[in-house]
């Protein structure tokens, strides 16, 4: 551990300041759920990099791990920093290999939907939150709905003028 030394003061602090560098983060407790949320993220925006080399990867995961906190917050009403998020990441990786797996199963059985334990603090502002989800997701699927039906009736116009020739 660095210490540093303050020679500006004249009286002496009795604990060493440790430089910030140094610092250990502690591997918050997470819910099952809440971890399973944080890999699902994790994965579908390519955490790793395993997809290939990026111009600046620290910013991508920097980018990525935001995400994490604010789903993680938004959702769970957690709050974790990203060096936290980042080490238990980590742990789930090579230490917690078991977990990790059961994680992986839960997320390719469910492909995108996770069923969620039940929350004890379910409450009006995360059902609202929720709904405006929901509605978002319906508008989002109706407007891919007449894009594909625009694409149909432009390909049924173009093999019409195919078959005049």
């Amino acid at each position: 551990m660095q210490v540093r030394d303050n020679s500006s003061n004249k009286e002496k602090s009795p604990e060493p300041e440790t430089s910030r560098s140094h610092r250990r983060f502690k591997a918050s407790n997470m819910t099952f759920v809440e971890m399973v949320e944080m890999v699902n993220i994790l994965k579908r925006a390519d955490y790793d990099g395993k997809y290939g080399p990026y111009l600046n990867p620290n910013v991508k995961k920097a980018k990525i791990m935001t995400k994490v906190v604010k789903s993680l917050h938004r959702n769970f009403g957690v709050r974790l920093s990203k060096q936290q998020l980042k080490k238990r990441w980590s742990d789930l990786k090579f230490r917690e290999q078991d977990q990790y797996r059961r994680i992986k199963k839960v997320l390719l059985k469910s492909d995108v939907h996770v069923v969620e334990e039940q929350s004890t603090h379910f409450t009006t502002d995360s059902a609202q939150r929720l709904i405006q989800d929901i509605m978002f997701c319906s508008q989002g699927l109706d407007i891919i709905k007449l894009k594909t039906n625009d694409i149909e009736q432009k390909l049924k116009n173009m093999i019409d003028v195919l078959g005049r020739i």
